[in-house]
């Protein structure tokens, strides 16, 4: 446990490393994994259905002699869940996928079939415009027309759509029950699309033609503002300003005059005594 955490050892003076036993890893070891299925397969054995994404404990090894462009292709070994059979897989980089090699095989999926016609048509494609440019051309301008047209059936739809959506799902179901409902012909439905975009188209010009016009006002105005000459108006004369303020006269306070007091003529009115009450009264 001392030695564990030391930043510098102690080396003889008489160590050599080229005589160390080194440890090499042999070429076909297996090393154990942990992982899921990546498609739906069949017991070859018992019948047993193994699905998509069920993880097993697998065993990985990498093939010698085989490899794409460099890329290593692995095995894994696996086995079934009902009758312990081996089942292997190997990857396959070249389809971007997973080959069967045995014990199982996988199921149908009609999506890689359609995925690999969409790359041998691309494939003969990309082979047919290498040295041909006017076959390069054709296929650009056919695939520019495919794209309007679906963008116009699309618009088509979506008009259609506007149209029924006005009439709720239960009615319209009754109506057509009742045979109420009628076909329109392809042509008045044309008809009745150009006139509601040309109306529309009509309602939007005028307001755009509006809109200019109040623009152009505006713009006359203001440079008719600017352009105007500037009209200096005649100084008012100034009035005098006379000062209304009179002058104060100044008064000497007076000194007050000593008043002789008077005395009051003596009256024959007797004091009334006070009432005192005691305890002997009572």
């Amino acid at each position: 446990m001392g030695e564990r955490k030391v930043l510098i050892k102690y080396y003889a003076p008489d160590f050599d490393p080229s005589k160390l036993i080194k440890n090499r890893r042999p070429k076909d070891k297996q090393d154990n994994v942990r992982m899921m299925l990546p498609m739906s397969i069949r017991c070859n054995t018992c019948g047993n259905y193994m699905y998509i994404g069920t993880k097993f404990n697998m065993r990985k090894e990498t093939c010698l002699n085989e490899d794409y462009l460099g890329i290593r292709i692995y095995r894994f070994y696996l086995k079934c869940t009902t009758c312990y059979a081996e089942v292997t897989f190997k990857t396959d980089p070249k389809n971007f996928d997973y080959v069967v090699e045995h014990g199982a095989t996988r199921n149908y999926e009609p999506w890689r079939d359609a995925m690999r016609a969409e790359w041998t048509l691309k494939e003969m494609k990309e082979n047919e415009e290498e040295g041909n440019a006017m076959k390069f051309l054709e296929n650009k301008t056919s695939d520019s027309k495919r794209e309007m047209d679906i963008m116009d059936a699309i618009d088509e739809i979506k008009q259609l759509n506007k149209r029924k959506a006005l009439i709720p799902p239960d009615e319209l179901l009754k109506m057509i029950d009742r045979g109420e409902f009628e076909e329109i012909d392809p042509k008045e439905e044309e008809d009745l699309i150009k006139k509601v975009f040309a109306e529309k188209k009509s309602k939007r010009l005028e307001e755009i033609e509006e809109q200019l016009e109040k623009e152009e006002q505006n713009a006359t105005e203001q440079v008719a503002k600017l352009t105007a000459p500037v009209v200096q108006e005649p100084a008012k004369p100034q009035k005098k300003i006379i000062s209304a303020i009179k002058p104060v006269k100044v008064v000497k306070a007076e000194t007050p005059v000593a008043t002789p007091k008077t005395e009051r003529p003596p009256t024959n009115e007797r004091k009334k005594p006070m009432l005192s009450y005691s305890d002997d009264d009572e």
